[in-house]
């Protein structure tokens, strides 16, 4: 079980890192577009979909990684007062509850929608660049389906917690309570 949690969070890391690097894209494009816009008088026609792209996309691939690195907001009024096998047992309903059955729900309609937009050749319609949107859909999917994955390790790191064992995982040991 150690490996297949440690093989789900390498999964996640990976495309959190991608979803990182994604704001270098990001910036570039930006300064590219205010500088042809403002000092060339020449916008391009293809930043604006860059810009919103690489943005919908960096939160997409980022959403697993920041719940394994313990990121998401969390309401702390009743929480943060509660002992670590109560939060345990909080954060297992939680998972089995909401996260996981909503995100593999999403995921799966995610899925329709990205595979809609590739059969019928769908455009953005945004911009006179105009380019395919199904590629985009798909970080929606990708980013949910990791979400479901990062889900499933967080409950095996809490039934861990809650029965004893140590699990060291790259997001913490134990269960996704230790940190917060």
């Amino acid at each position: 079980m150690l490996t297949f949690v440690r093989l789900g969070e390498r999964l996640t890391g990976s495309f959190g890192m991608v979803a990182a690097w994604l704001i270098v894209p990001l910036v570039l494009a930006t300064v590219f577009e205010v500088f042809s816009r403002y000092v060339l008088n020449d916008p391009t026609i293809w930043a604006y979909e860059i810009g919103y792209m690489a943005t919908g996309t960096n939160f997409m691939l980022g959403m697993a990684f920041t719940l394994r690195e313990r990121g998401h907001i969390r309401i702390d009024v009743i929480y943060a007062h509660l002992d670590e096998r109560t939060k345990a047992v909080v954060d297992l309903v939680s998972y089995v509850l909401l996260l996981l059955p909503l995100t593999f729900w999403l995921t799966l309609d995610l899925w329709g929608y990205a595979y809609d937009a590739y059969v019928i050749g769908e455009v953005t319609g945004e911009s006179a660049w105009n380019p395919l949107v199904w590629p985009f859909r798909m970080t929606f999917f990708a980013g949910f389906g990791l979400l479901v994955v990062q889900g499933l390790m967080e409950t095996i790191k809490v039934i861990y917690f809650l029965c004893g064992w140590e699990l060291e995982t790259a997001g913490g040991t134990g269960s996704s309570t230790a940190d917060g």
